[in-house]
């Protein structure tokens, strides 16, 4: 697409790299509001998919015939790419995975399998999504050590003073989100990473909802691990990254083992691993996956990630503004610093059949619990219906989904 020079977006412009968008659902206009589940994907990524696989489809870094040296070059160029784009200082410190849960069960494998000890604490706070929950209490289960939770005040905003009060010398590791997927806030987590680093415990980022909504640089933050997946970011499933200090990762062992991640395997002498990041990307990767979340990453750039933040926030503003009118409306999460993205219960309707008679309209969001379910039942709830905006969405597409709500509400209660 050509991008303009005017700081304000050109949502025309991006709406054309989005081909889905012309689909028409129940004989009515897609407006596809469900992107914190999984954003859309531009043609420039779906035509990198497709050139490597009519192009140059090979494994990589084994092979010393053309198709596979173009295939790892491209590899390793989509690697500097997400360096770049997150601010990390080496190319090494960047891992590829098959997604954000990936990502943070590596670390809870690898990192605290071999650092986590009874009696240790590891924080974990009420707003996770279940991926950066269960992996941490699987491994509590077998190693012994004890999970606390930071809480959330009545907005769905971190407790920042009983963050503070939660640390003590077993504190080894927090466990955060950049922003929250179920109700949009926004976590300091410079602010907490330093708090962390203060008491000599690391700090682990979900980033999966931070990275397509706002600029990252992991180095400014200081965080210790950071991770995302490439399907939230206009990018393809199946593909992810881990971001780690490179002194962290280098004293990691392997979690997985096969091809690639070794230098030496010998029956007698046993086996050597490779240099980072190598040493945590056993068998074939997801390469044309990876290649394309390269891609993916530099339509965003060329777009511009605070210009894309900017404009989710001013639809944030304009559907609070006539979500207020519907009778018996409750959002949850209503922190002060929040993305775009609005949970919300209707007196009187399930949060299922909203989403199932909204869609007949041709809106699509997402209901149920958002793998929240410990931050919803705080607030006293099964399940929400969920909104949440991307760079395509428009002022028109948020007063079809408010009128569209209107006429379901009507009609459920």
């Amino acid at each position: 697409m050509t991008v303009l020079a005017d700081p304000t977006l050109d949502v025309a412009a991006v709406r054309k790299d989005f081909p889905i968008l012309a689909r028409r659902v129940h004989d009515k206009p897609l407006v596809y509001l469900d992107n914190a589940a999984t954003s859309q994907t531009p043609r420039q990524v779906i035509e990198t998919l497709d050139h490597y696989y009519r192009h140059y489809n090979a494994n990589i870094h084994r092979g010393l015939h053309t198709l596979a040296d173009e295939a790892t070059a491209a590899y390793e160029q989509a690697r500097e790419v997400v360096r770049g784009f997150m601010g990390a200082a080496e190319r090494r410190e960047i891992v590829f995975t098959r997604g954000t849960t990936e990502a943070i069960n590596l670390v809870a494998n690898s990192w605290g399998r071999t650092h986590l000890k009874p009696g240790d604490e590891v924080l974990v706070s009420q707003l996770e999504h279940h991926s950066n929950i269960v992996p941490w209490q699987l491994l509590a289960e077998q190693l012994g050590f004890r999970i606390r939770m930071i809480p959330v005040d009545e907005r769905g905003a971190l407790d920042m003073a009983a963050y503070r009060d939660l640390f003590n010398e077993r504190t080894r590791l927090v466990a955060v989100n950049h922003i929250s997927n179920a109700f949009g806030t926004i976590n300091p987590v410079r602010e907490m990473a330093a708090i962390a680093h203060e008491h000599g415990a690391l700090i682990l980022v979900d980033g999966a909802q931070a990275i397509p909504h706002e600029p990252v640089d992991v180095q400014s933050i200081d965080a210790d691990f950071y991770a995302f997946s490439g399907h939230k970011v206009y990018g393809p499933t199946g593909v992810g990254v881990l971001y780690g200090k490179a002194a962290l990762l280098e004293a990691m062992p392997p979690w997985q083992g096969g091809g690639e991640m070794i230098k030496t395997v010998s029956f007698d002498a046993g086996t050597t691993y490779a240099d980072i990041p190598h040493k945590f990307e056993a068998g074939t990767p997801p390469i044309a996956n990876v290649i394309a979340l390269g891609r993916a990453l530099e339509w965003v750039t060329d777009v511009g990630i605070a210009r894309i933040g900017a404009w989710e926030q001013q639809l944030l503003s304009h559907a609070n503004g006539r979500l207020a009118d519907i009778d018996g409306l409750r959002i949850l999460g209503t922190a002060p610093h929040k993305a775009g993205v609005i949970s919300f219960v209707v007196e009187g309707a399930h949060a299922q059949d909203i989403g199932l008679l909204i869609d007949q309209l041709g809106v699509a969001i997402r209901t149920g619990n958002h793998c929240a379910q410990p931050l919803l039942h705080h607030f006293g709830v099964e399940a929400t219906c969920r909104a949440s905006f991307a760079a395509y969405n428009t002022q028109e597409e948020v007063d079809t989904f408010v009128e569209a709500l209107q006429r379901v509400v009507a009609m459920v209660r």
